[in-house]
């Protein structure tokens, strides 16, 4: 079975290739709801006050996610210190969850900061979708009803899209100027010869 990393920068469109991937039946590991969910743990809640102190939680004793990300998106050593608390959780999780994925040619972990955290080598291929810097600003906005300088602020930790396009296995063009579906279905098709 191969492990697929899927990245791509924010706004790019990752949750919609992760869609449909799993329309064709490819099971998909969303490592940003696992960091979500492992946020607030006892132990790793614990550890995160210890380090940005209770300012960030809120009346029912769990972390305030907007306070979090203003903090860390603000501060690279702070920004480093979550990942350095959260990312190896979220690995074991993912490791644990392909085992259960047993009859898979592949399998795929949906993930925005692969090469930025240094774990790239835990894939065997590794797909990123690609989208101009100011369409992604955009679709962001739009979203999570974030001002542009929030999402400057979080683009400025991730690797810029040619870096990324480089370093990666396949591309997936998400700019509107090709169809995706069929992206993902030639990809799923050279994945699945990979993976027998």
């Amino acid at each position: 079975m191969l492990k697929v990393g899927l990245t791509g920068n924010i706004g790019s469109g990752k949750s919609l290739i992760s869609e449909i991937f799993q329309t064709i039946g490819i099971p998909v590991f969303h490592a940003d709801e696992e960091s979500k969910k492992n946020l607030n743990e006892p132990q790793v809640r614990n550890e995160i006050v210890r380090f940005f102190g209770y300012g960030i939680l809120a009346n029912d004793r769990q972390i305030e996610k907007r306070v979090l990300a203003s903090l860390v998106f603000s501060d690279p050593e702070a920004l480093k210190k979550l990942n350095s608390i959260l990312h190896p959780r979220v690995m074991r999780d993912f490791h644990e969850w392909t085992l259960r994925q047993a009859g898979k040619r592949y399998v795929v972990q949906e993930a925005a900061i692969i090469f930025e955290s240094g774990f790239q080598g835990e894939y065997d291929r590794i797909i990123h979708v690609s989208c101009p810097s100011e369409l992604a600003i955009e679709r962001v906005i739009q979203r999570d009803r974030l001002s542009r300088q929030e999402v400057l602020a979080r683009m400025r930790f991730q690797l810029d899209d040619e870096k990324k396009a480089a370093l990666s296995d396949f591309v997936i063009r998400n700019d509107g100027s090709e169809l995706v579906i069929p992206q993902v279905l030639a990809i799923h098709q050279r994945l699945s010869e990979a993976g027998a």
